[in-house]
């Protein structure tokens, strides 16, 4: 695993003076008003370049240096002093390095490290320092410079997991990091925007700002996780020997720690336990709900840290593990607008390509209109891009500090960019006017309605339905029923191609309703909401004559979204009696003959799937795995939680089988899977 940022060359006494400039700026801008002027990994590569190059000249290095200080020197610095110094952490970046640490740590306690080492979360935040006195919190202190922090104590009452009244009356001192999770910086941008304030660029830099400020006409509330504590007012309450035990201690306070996050604090005995360890939270982490930037290991036992001692700026028996940057800085070059196949007219991003998470990203998606419009975001302008596993890549913000006048407004399309019809701008995702059985995503609805996980008519690709539909043949998924012997003929070129196409077609008549439902491809649903809504109504006349109150009762299905399902169904009226005339199958089978839902095999199964399937799976995609899942009697789920009981591991099975180790959810391979749901095979 690399992960570090390439390195920076720096050679002569101008390029140092430069990057310490650089790198100045860079940290006021990301403590002041967050517009970083460069993005974590190139800060990385540009601090470390600096650091080289001073011990190659000690004599050039500057006082205002950003090597060895706390926030690079930059970090807001109060009056109070801490109790205990409030150390960063070194970095490393790869195996290596690690080693490296590893070896340099046993040189320090005279032998191999015998109590473990504490591998944790580093957490993208801002660290704060809770100080309880007799069980209550008083004093929010922010790192600063280490020595000193600035008080933070207004944010007493705003901070989930950091209650403000313990159930003992404790006296201590609890370290940790507060962060904006990805559900609180979604509403945090609504906060501002309501209140005609900037949105936030990222979730570091709102909780950065957000503790900092006072005196806000509205609260933002943030997230606490505790990763370490000391004594206060001499009083010695903590006890335990090792990381791990003090810990579990401020737990049983109702503080939330490491140990309660997704990704959780667990005890290597090796350093090539630690570094498999790592690889595990990367996988993680493009599930979890919060930003971390690396991974920290500490020796969990307190005396080998004392022995290790401190280095003037951070512990030796502590080091963070930079993962590789899902976050980079590039050039917004073109604004393309896009007609999907049920008419919502899409904003895409034309980037200037930038390495983002081992892959090259020229596109990313700008969400909608009013994300554009309430960023101000322009062309030209250097953005923040964000991806993460394999998320599609997305725009979090322009750096507006880094413009330089040549920047120009995004032009909004007046019209339909695909057929010059009217827009419908009354939600926040403009969609074409003229509907749902409108020309712009006519292509791409038949396209997907005819895809495999739909009707499955294998044979009728794109290029031929280009030419139907160029010539005025289809106009809808009920004409593709209606088409002669000849009419395929003379599309695809050949009458075998159009026999083999009737063939398919007959096939396509016996599909159960939830896949014909499916195929009409109504807005806010896709396989899963299909099938529960076949399953749900059991007919397609109870679909259709559904009210948008019942199908906010059908399972999974958001009742915020019924009525546009509801308007859809509708508007695909006389499609639906199309195919009712051509002879498609619209109900739904019921149990399977012999067998109740309580004695299937996956009866009360909550199952997920995960990697490729092999075997007497083999070449069932993940839709197809769900179906099968559900006629075994199961429920199906597309992620990992407590509620999972079974996951399914094929091959590459990734970060949904580690967070189910982690867990300790139930795991089939392949072959115990088909074994298990062998008479559902067929």
């Amino acid at each position: 695993m690399t992960t570090a940022a390439p390195a920076i060359s720096m050679t002569d006494r101008a390029a140092y003076e430069t990057a310490i400039d650089q790198a100045i700026a860079a940290s006021a801008a990301y403590y002041g008003d967050g517009d970083t002027t460069l993005d974590d990994a190139a800060y990385d590569a540009l601090a470390r370049a600096i650091a080289a190059y001073e011990r190659e000249h000690p004599e050039h290095t500057r006082a205002d240096s950003p090597t060895g200080k706390v926030g690079g020197g930059a970090a807001p610095v109060g009056d109070v002093a801490h109790t205990v110094p409030m150390l960063s952490l070194d970095n490393v970046f790869d195996a290596e390095g690690l080693q490296k640490w590893g070896a340099s740590l046993a040189r320090r306690i005279d032998g191999p490290v015998t109590g473990g080492y504490a591998v944790e979360p580093k957490l993208d935040g801002a660290a704060i320092a809770a100080r309880y006195r007799d069980g209550r919190l008083v004093q929010l202190v922010g790192r600063g410079d280490g020595v000193h922090g600035e008080d933070v104590s207004h944010a007493i009452g705003t901070i989930v997991g950091l209650p403000v009244q313990l159930p003992e009356p404790v006296t201590v001192e609890i370290r940790g990091e507060a962060l904006l999770t990805a559900a609180q910086f979604v509403k945090a941008n609504e906060i501002r925007v309501a209140h005609k304030a900037k949105m936030f660029s990222n979730p570091r830099n709102g909780t950065a700002g957000t503790l900092r400020a006072k005196d806000r006409p509205y609260v933002i509330e943030t997230t606490f996780f505790a990763y370490g504590a000391v004594g206060l007012d001499d009083v010695d309450f903590l006890a335990g020997e090792t990381h791990e035990a003090v810990m579990a201690q401020v737990a049983a306070l109702g503080v939330q720690t490491t140990g309660s996050t997704e990704v959780g604090l667990k005890v290597c005995t090796t350093l090539a336990e630690v570094q498999a360890r790592v690889e595990e939270i990367q996988t993680l982490r493009p599930e979890l709900p919060y930003g971390i930037d690396g991974v920290v290991i500490k020796t969990n036992g307190f005396a080998e840290q004392k022995a290790a001692g401190f280095a003037t700026r951070h512990p030796h028996w502590a080091i963070a593990y930079k993962l590789a940057a899902v976050e980079a800085q590039t050039q917004l070059l073109a604004v393309e607008w896009n007609v999907g196949r049920t008419g919502i007219i899409a904003p895409r991003a034309v980037l200037k390509p930038v390495e983002v998470d081992g892959s090259v990203v020229t596109y990313a998606t700008l969400h909608n209109p009013a994300f554009i419009r309430d960023s101000g975001l322009k062309i030209n302008d250097t953005v923040k891009v964000w991806k993460a596993g394999d998320i599609i890549p997305r725009i979090e913000s322009p750096v507006t500090g880094l413009r330089t006048g040549a920047e120009t407004d995004i032009v909004f399309p007046e019209c339909c960019p695909k057929c010059d019809g009217e827009i419908d701008k009354s939600g926040e995702r403009w969609e074409c006017a003229g509907g749902v059985n409108g020309s712009c995503g006519l292509l791409p609805s038949l396209k997907y309605a005819v895809g495999r996980d739909q009707l499955d008519i294998d044979g009728l690709g794109v290029t031929y339905l280009e030419t139907l539909v160029e010539t005025g043949q289809v106009n809808d998924l009920g004409d593709l029923f209606g088409l002669s012997r000849a009419q395929l003929a003379e599309a695809t070129g050949s009458e075998k191609r159009a026999d083999s196409l009737l063939a398919e077609f007959d096939k396509a008549r016996q599909q159960p309703l939830n896949r014909v439902f499916c195929a009409l491809g109504i807005v806010r649903t896709g396989r899963t909401l299909s099938r529960e809504i076949a399953r749900h109504f059991g007919t397609m006349d109870k679909i259709r004559a559904a009210s948008p109150e019942a199908l906010a009762e059908v399972n999974k299905l958001p009742g915020a979204n019924a009525p546009k399902i509801a308007a859809h169904i509708a508007a695909m009226g006389p499609v639906i009696d199309k195919l009712v005339a051509a002879g498609l199958n619209m109900d739904e089978p019921t149990t399977d003959s012999g067998s109740t839902a309580s004695s299937k095999p996956l009866a009360g199964e909550v199952v997920v799937v995960t990697g490729g399937m092999h075997g007497p799976l083999a070449g069932r995609n993940r839709n197809q795995m769900n179906e099968l899942i559900e006629k075994a009697g199961g429920t199906t789920s597309g992620s990992i939680s407590k509620k999972t009981t079974l996951l399914v591991a094929g091959e590459g099975a990734g970060s949904k089988l580690a967070k189910a180790e982690q867990l300790g959810t139930k795991v089939l391979s392949e072959q115990q899977f088909a074994d298990l749901v062998a008479d559902h095979l067929s």
